[in-house]
């Protein structure tokens, strides 16, 4: 009996050890409020919660035990603490304070560059966005995510595609893209190799493509709203954007995503487009590894397929035969088109995009505070959009591009349009679409040393990175070459590359005056890849000519920068922050900058004021210097040959111009003018260059407020509100024009270009937000209020547009996320962007009475109107875009497995 009583009793001695238990708790910040989204591990059996929107959180399977817990939270002190598992379920609360190191590092990237400080206390006004609430937006690219996220960054949607299918334009502050220094952890990251020429916000500029980082590898973005040149050279006058990366690993994610559009059109002549819902399709894969206390390995694999969205325009009949007709002949052609084709095969909308995105961040400890750190990435894009679809009657393809079965033999032409030429090889001719194939290569790369002696903290660091773009353009002609015109053509590319050193250090000398001082070098490389020679002979590929062998350069340049840093604080509630800078570059010359910037708290720290003035300087980017090419522009109904000539052309120097704003498009209608002269030497039509001779006065408002853990139907509400609102945005003075193009009657600077400058952004833009959080449940709201924009489109109105211009009306865009944990691993979240299918307004407003008595004749506003959408096509947008995208509601899926 005794030895079945010790058997009995080390039976359940032994099922009690392997009984598991629940480790339960509840997670506040250090006001008491409860904090839903934090990260609770249990590191050494590898299982983790995370908080609900009550705070509270359970982890199961613990079995007897001591173990380490780990409470980890955006923008908080990360807590480790330890539990004693003894035969029964535990409770552990936690309490986490604000980070003043995670917030600080917002300062040191963005705002001072001195020692660390907490958000409130900043100097300047930071913008903090979490993963969380990009994902919230239910937007599957990064710059889009912001567009719905950030008040004073725009995003346009262009209607004509081409090169910026692959990346679309932004600003910031109203204020283009290369004037944004965008950063990846801290360090440089390299500009796209594409100089946008379309008539859209950030024309004649270049940008970051921020679409290559993929979401699921940022932890939080972090945007100064300020000028920053002092602390950063040229391209951080407009600001400053750091997007930190993921480090240490959690757990590995993987997210399942799926979505279309709200109408598509699958009419058989648009079969290369698909069904022109524009479906898009995704997977991926958020993983890594820890090693140490502080060492750790994240990495990011993303594939995404987005397929074309089609949102062509009925033609307008008598505004397509106003463009092409003209003879009984040809009216009547037009017509019985039309009757046939009502949409004159047009396909308008957004390109295809095929992209995959590699990303790896890592950190080795070296000795209690250092450590050896490094991120790389690679991105490749392939993208197809379509040009302008050219009907019978507009174009026609000498044999080459359809078959005389085609479309039952019907012939549309009732004679050739080339002398001695047989109409009959154009039986079964529709027209055709020239498609536009882009191939993208993005990658960026960094290696540094971080560590503290004595207080003293330095950074040591390698930054490479490169962007190439190459294009092809398929199913058209080269009209110069006639029948023995090849129907596909490589058009050549841009390459841009750079090396980047940094070397910074801070310290704090006392509790309240910290220093930072520091420098970097640069050297980047900007080259133009040719295209095959039937690409531009003559007047090139018919919708995009190839780059000319003589345009084909390869051009250098670096500079030299240090900058000194210094905090004070005067008093807990009053900051001074100073900061200077020597630049040196080696094709723009010298410049000292400098900044003083100020926060005063008031209100126990619930009000904080702060105010800044500095000095700052823009260098031109080496594409704005460099490039050079031939584009086919739309005027009228026509294409005709525009040039962009550098300043070290014979025509630039002809005309004797700089440069940093892209110019009006420059014509003359006598051949024999001076003008005309240098136009013809160059062979095109219209010529464009940058010219250095425009001030610009900007200046607005930005306000943010959000109200956090509202007791709502036994969940937890926040409410979130930012504005950015434009008080001035405008052009002072006006630049000289030189001699040959005054006297030829043109202008450098003319309504187009101070309209697109100064109107074609939003004047005001709000989002409203609301985020709910109720157990397994979570559910965001947004609204984002656009203001109007305004255009004149010289190009396409003709001269009636200098007396009147194109409004888009503001508009609300409503966005719904939705969100449900299946399990504790996994979550399922529908979106909805554009609930209610908002679509872009536009009408046509008269700056004098003559425009008036245009827009009081039914007939030729209806003209005007038609001729700004070409006839029709686009008569969303127009033919320039507006303040957001035409594509109307949107559906997101995702599916997303924690493991």
């Amino acid at each position: 009996m005794k030895r079945l009583y010790l058997f009995t009793l080390c039976l359940f001695c032994a099922t009690l050890a392997q009984a598991q238990f629940n480790l339960r708790g509840t997670v506040t910040d250090d006001q008491g409020s409860e904090l839903a989204g934090v990260t609770i591990q249990v590191p050494s059996v590898n299982k983790g919660a995370s908080t609900d929107a009550n705070g509270s959180y359970t982890v199961g399977g613990l079995r007897n035990g001591t173990y380490v817990v780990r409470f980890s939270y955006t923008g908080s002190e990360s807590v480790e603490k330890t539990v004693t598992i003894a035969s029964a379920d535990a409770v552990l609360d936690a309490v986490l304070a604000p980070d003043a190191n995670t917030l600080g590092e917002v300062v040191i990237s963005v705002g001072s560059r001195a020692a660390q400080r907490t958000l409130t206390s900043t100097p300047l006004p930071i913008d903090v966005l979490s993963a969380r609430e990009l994902t919230s937006t239910g937007q599957t690219t990064f710059d889009k995510a912001l567009q719905y996220r950030v008040p004073s960054f725009n995003t346009v949607n262009t209607p004509v595609n081409d090169a910026t299918t692959l990346l679309d334009p932004y600003e910031i502050r109203n204020m283009g893209p290369s004037r944004t220094l965008i950063l990846v952890d801290g360090k440089r990251k390299n500009l796209s190799s594409l100089l946008y020429v379309q008539f859209s916000p950030g024309r004649g500029e270049t940008g970051v493509d921020l679409s290559a980082i993929p979401v699921d590898a940022i932890k939080r973005v972090e945007i100064l709203r300020d000028g920053a040149s002092a602390q950063y050279g040229s391209d951080a006058i407009a600001g400053v954007m750091n997007v930190i990366l993921k480090d240490r690993y959690d757990y590995t994610t993987i997210n399942f995503n799926a979505g279309t559009t709200i109408k598509g059109d699958d009419r058989a002549y648009l079969k290369p487009a698909g069904n022109g819902r524009g479906d898009n399709y995704g997977v991926s894969v958020n993983s890594g590894a820890n090693f140490g206390d502080r060492g750790y390995v994240n990495y990011t694999v993303a594939f995404n397929q987005q397929e074309s969205a089609v949102r062509s325009g009925i033609v307008d009949l008598p505004t397509e035969i106003a463009t092409f007709g003209g003879s009984p002949a040809a009216d009547a052609s037009i017509t019985n088109y039309l009757k046939d084709f009502p949409t004159a095969n047009n396909i308008n909308g957004s390109g295809e995009i095929t992209s995959a995105k590699f990303l790896v961040n890592g950190g080795i400890p070296i000795g209690e505070k250092g450590k050896v750190y490094g991120n790389a990435a690679i991105v490749t894009k392939k993208v197809l959009s379509f040009a302008n679809y050219r009907p019978a009657y507009w174009r026609v393809d000498r044999g080459l591009l359809h078959n005389t079965t085609d479309n039952g033999g019907k012939n549309y032409l009732t004679e050739s349009p080339f002398a001695g030429e047989d109409v009959n090889i154009y039986k079964g001719y529709v027209g055709y679409v020239p498609t536009f194939e882009g191939d993208l290569k993005d990658y960026n790369a960094t290696v540094g040393v971080k560590d503290e002696h004595n207080g003293w903290m330095h950074d040591l660091s390698l930054t490479v990175g490169g962007n190439q773009q190459t294009y092809t353009v398929d199913n058209t002609v080269n009209r110069t070459l006639g029948a023995s015109s090849p129907t596909s053509f490589k058009t050549g590319g841009y390459n841009f590359s750079h090396i980047v050193g940094n070397f910074d250090v801070s310290k704090a000398l006392s509790d309240n005056f910290s220093i930072a001082f520091g420098s970097e070098a640069r050297q980047e490389t900007f080259r133009i890849i040719a295209g095959d020679t039937a690409s531009y002979s003559g007047e090139g590929a018919n919708s995009f000519p190839g780059i000319n062998a003589v345009n084909a350069t390869t051009n250098s340049r670096y500079n030299l920068g240090f900058y000194f840093d210094a905090n004070w604080d005067i008093t807990e509630d009053f900051l001074l922050n100073g900061t200077v800078r020597t630049e040196k570059y080696s094709d723009f010359g010298n410049a000292n900058v400098w900044k003083l910037s100020s926060r005063y708290k008031l209100a126990q720290d619930k009000v904080t004021i702060r105010a800044s003035a500095s000095t700052g300087f823009r260098a031109p980017t080496l594409h704005q210097i460099y490039a050079q090419s031939t584009q086919a522009a739309f005027v009228g109904g026509f294409i005709q040959l525009s040039g962009l000539f550098n300043n070290r052309s014979v025509q630039a120097r002809l005309l004797g111009k700089e440069r940093i704003v892209y110019s009006s498009s420059i014509s003359s209608s006598d051949p024999n003018s001076v003008l005309g002269k240098i136009l013809t030497q160059g062979g095109v039509k219209t010529i464009q260059f940058f010219i250095n001779g425009i001030e610009t006065n900007t200046s607005g408002i930005d306000y943010v407020a959000n109200y956090r853990n509202i007791d709502l139907a036994g969940g937890k509400l926040t409410v979130n509100l930012a504005g950015n609102i434009m008080l001035v945005n405008e052009i002072v003075g006006t630049p000289n024009d030189p001699a040959p193009i005054k006297a030829g009657g043109s202008t450098i600077l003319n309504a187009q270009i101070k309209s697109l400058l100064t109107e074609s952004r939003p004047n005001y833009k709000t989002i409203l937000g609301f985020d709910f959080l109720k157990g397994r449940f979570g559910a965001s709201l947004n609204n984002t209020l656009f203001g109007k924009t305004a255009f004149q489109d010289l190009d396409n109105g003709g001269s009636a547009m200098n007396n009147i211009k194109q409004e888009f009306k503001p508009a609300v865009v409503t966005d719904l996320m939705l969100h449900y944990d299946l399990s504790k691993k996994t979550t399922f979240s529908l979106g909805i962007n554009n609930l209610f299918n908002i679509l872009p307004k536009w009408d046509l407003v008269a700056l004098n009475s003559d425009g008036q008595r245009v827009l009081d004749d039914p007939a030729e506003k209806s003209l005007l109107r038609g001729f700004l959408g070409f006839s029709g096509r686009y008569d969303i947008l127009g033919y320039n875009g507006s303040q957001f995208s035409q594509l109307g509601t949107m559906f997101n899926a995702n599916l997303s497995i924690r493991l």
